[in-house]
């Protein structure tokens, strides 16, 4: 199952607060087509999970994680880190 670094947990959280989202609010990772018609993954913030996603939680932060790309993610771990322009950059990284 996916897993969530501190950073990610802090960076969602972060965004959540900023976003004045309701507290229960997450981030959601799902399927799009990328521009070269590769699979890629999409990022919201949602206030409620889809009735199928699966949802990790970590440190009181949630993300819900679409029941097509939860295979993909078993084996990973999202973590964040802040561009030098300042905004939230998530990677995918495999598990220790």
């Amino acid at each position: 199952m996916l897993t969530l670094t501190a950073g990610a947990a802090d960076a969602i959280q972060t965004l959540i607060d900023d976003g004045n989202l309701p507290e229960e609010s997450a981030l959601r990772i799902s399927s799009r087509a990328s521009e070269n018609g590769a699979p890629a993954f999409a990022l919201t913030l949602q206030a409620q999970p889809y009735p199928q996603d699966q949802i990790v939680e970590s440190a009181g932060t949630r993300v819900f994680v679409d029941p097509d790309v939860a295979p993909a993610l078993d084996d990973k771990a999202l973590d964040a880190h802040i561009t030098s322009s300042g905004d939230v950059e998530f990677v995918l990284d495999s598990q220790e």
